[in-house]
């Protein structure tokens, strides 16, 4: 049996395609658009592809960008004044900070200065705190935690009772993606590196997460037959096949699980997409409450 591939950019495509039409529908009717603004401090490479990506997507869904951009040496109160900046204005319904921050930067009081009707990217402490308990609602979820529950009922997953497995305890991705799991009635564990017996753990869930950032890790006799596996990992790997000298791979070994598992996401073509189109449908909420207007 070949597990079933489930297609985060097909899926994406069609939340993105909704996420237009909204944007649109707002428009016709207060003659305003969402606005989404980044915040990019330093010159990594890898953040600025994001940052990119995300300010190109915001244009096809009709969202306005607000590029913001600071040297690698800005301090700690001119990165809070530029978030204070976007907070007061009122076109911006949505603040991305990107990470990671420069290591002299306090990247926990950055985030807090973003207004919580803003944290669009659901990082601020008081939208984990409600995701965290029961019987409130975050104002925003984790862009890409939301993407996997989003791909997770796409697969057809059964939540109730089943055994979730997280790998990787990430403020990002981990805990925020253990809670979802766990409102959605899932039996819940949390691994890590110190856990014990990692392999016969995994081989319990009906539905596994993985997301440490170890390329290719999870194998073959970690699933459970008929699993739904879920990669959030994206790493690089040398392959001097590729022109470019490198290839990207999930932290599940693909080939080796496709056989075992019931559905699984491919790497690239899974998750990533999904991070994306979550952050620009949450922007659009935004200014939907913004705009008094019902989603």
């Amino acid at each position: 049996m070949t597990a079933t591939l489930i297609d985060g950019t097909a899926i994406a495509a069609k939340v993105r395609a909704q996420v237009a039409a909204d944007v649109e529908a707002m428009f016709a009717m207060t003659g305003k658009r969402p606005g989404l603004a980044t915040v990019l401090v330093g010159d990594n490479p890898a953040s600025h592809a994001y940052v990119k990506s995300k300010r190109k997507a915001s244009a096809e869904a009709g969202i306005e960008s607000f590029g913001n951009e600071l040297p690698a040496t800005a301090s700690q109160e001119e990165v809070e004044s530029l978030v204070a900046g976007l907070n007061a204005n009122p076109e911006v319904h949505g603040i991305l900070v990107q990470l990671p921050l420069p290591d002299h930067l306090d990247e926990e009081k950055v985030l807090n200065k973003i207004s919580i009707d803003k944290d669009v990217d659901g990082f601020h402490p008081v939208n984990i705190g409600r995701l965290s308990m029961k019987g409130r609602k975050p104002s925003f979820v984790p862009c890409t935690p939301a993407g996997c529950m989003m791909l997770l009922k796409e697969a057809g997953a059964q939540f109730k009772g089943a055994n979730a497995v997280v790998l990787g305890r990430s403020n990002i991705v981990g805990l925020p993606m253990a809670m979802l799991l766990l409102h959605s009635d899932c039996t819940v564990t949390i691994c890590h590196s110190r856990t014990k017996d990692l392999p016969a753990l995994c081989r319990e869930a009906d539905i596994l997460i993985a997301a440490v950032g170890r390329p290719l890790m999870v194998k073959r006799d970690w699933i459970k037959p008929g699993a739904c596996v879920i990669d959030v990992g994206i790493n690089r790997v040398d392959d001097n096949t590729k022109k470019s000298g490198y290839r990207l791979v999930g932290d599940v070994d693909f080939d080796d699980v496709k056989d075992v598992a019931g559905a699984i996401t491919p790497v690239p073509g899974g998750v990533g997409p999904m991070t994306i189109a979550m952050l620009l449908r949450n922007t659009t909420n935004s200014a939907r409450a913004t705009y008094h207007l019902q989603e």
